[in-house]
């Protein structure tokens, strides 16, 4: 087992998860967060020594941990020529379950950040994503970055995804911080829907008055925070729909989508909410899932 020593820095680094399949989206994101906030990167991986199933080859524990530093090797190269230098790369093998990892290095992290591959429908049903297991027992953000995405993609707004008004006021926070350091436009996404029957008896004006009152009380939540720049310059969208379907779309013009997430109520099977997961699986940009409560590591840019 290896593991390159920390650097003497004591500023919180940004952690990425590295598995057997694509990293590279993830990676170039978080190089580039790592040299934007002048922290380190860190590489984890997860050597997991679980009983096969049927369809498996059992490999002893000392195959697996050498492939696994082997990958872990390739990809420090490719971190390197990314960063160029100016943060320090680490790097660690760790035995243990790809959220367990994590979930543990992740504690003390600015950040971490995973690769997230498009699955098919029927891979859907049985599979939950790393980052959602990891979001949910973690305070610190978690980037889901999918693959294929690349720095070339930004499009200079940062969309927040708003749920209750009133009860997001992290989510706020960090989607201001984010567009401020990057230097983007903050476009805060608010969505509601009644039950079936209701919709189907909705008359315009009351789409229009609903809407009216919801756009009301984000931009009330938005002041609340006291920066009065942000709440001036943030495009508010208030969306008659679904909120999963209106985040996706939001995420197609979008450098970064920030989201939350429940916060935790028991240690295990904690889950980061349907629509997170929903939107995790179908996002066309890099999602931030946004602490529940405040976390001294966190938005520091």
């Amino acid at each position: 087992m290896t593991q390159q020593p920390a650097p003497a820095t004591t500023a919180p680094r940004i952690v990425v998860g590295v598995g057997p399949e694509e990293v590279e989206s993830a990676l170039a994101f978080a190089a580039d967060e790592a040299v934007r906030v002048g922290c380190g990167l860190h590489l984890v991986h997860a050597v997991s020594l679980v009983p096969p199933g049927p369809d498996q080859v059992l490999l002893p524990a000392i195959d697996l941990e050498a492939w696994g530093a082997e990958r872990l090797a390739e990809v420090v190269k490719l971190a390197d020529d990314l960063v160029q230098g100016a943060v320090p790369v680490t790097h660690e093998l760790r035995r243990g379950t790809p959220v367990g990892v994590l979930v543990d290095v992740g504690r003390t992290a600015r950040m971490v950040v995973l690769e997230h591959r498009h699955l098919s429908r029927l891979s859907r049903i049985v599979n939950r994503t790393v980052a959602g297991g990891v979001a949910a027992h973690l305070r610190v953000p978690v980037v889901a970055v999918p693959s294929g995405w690349h720095e070339d993609r930004r499009r200079g707004v940062v969309v927040a995804g708003i749920d209750v008004p009133d009860r997001s006021a992290e989510v706020l926070r960090a989607a201001m911080a984010e567009a401020h350091a990057r230097g983007a436009q903050l476009r805060l996404v608010h969505s509601w829907s009644l039950p079936g029957p209701y919709e189907e008896a909705l008359a315009a004006e009351e789409i229009r008055r609903w809407s009216d009152r919801s756009r009301a009380e984000v931009r009330a939540a938005l002041d609340a925070l006291g920066d009065l720049t942000a709440a001036m310059d943030a495009d508010v969208q208030v969306v008659h729909g679904r909120a999963a379907e209106a985040l996706v779309e939001a995420s197609a013009d979008a450098e970064l989508l920030v989201i939350g997430r429940h916060d935790p109520l028991v240690p295990i099977g904690s889950h980061v909410g349907p629509v997170a997961r929903a939107v995790l699986r179908e996002a066309i940009c890099p999602v931030l899932l946004a602490s529940p409560r405040p976390h001294r590591a966190v938005y520091h840019p």
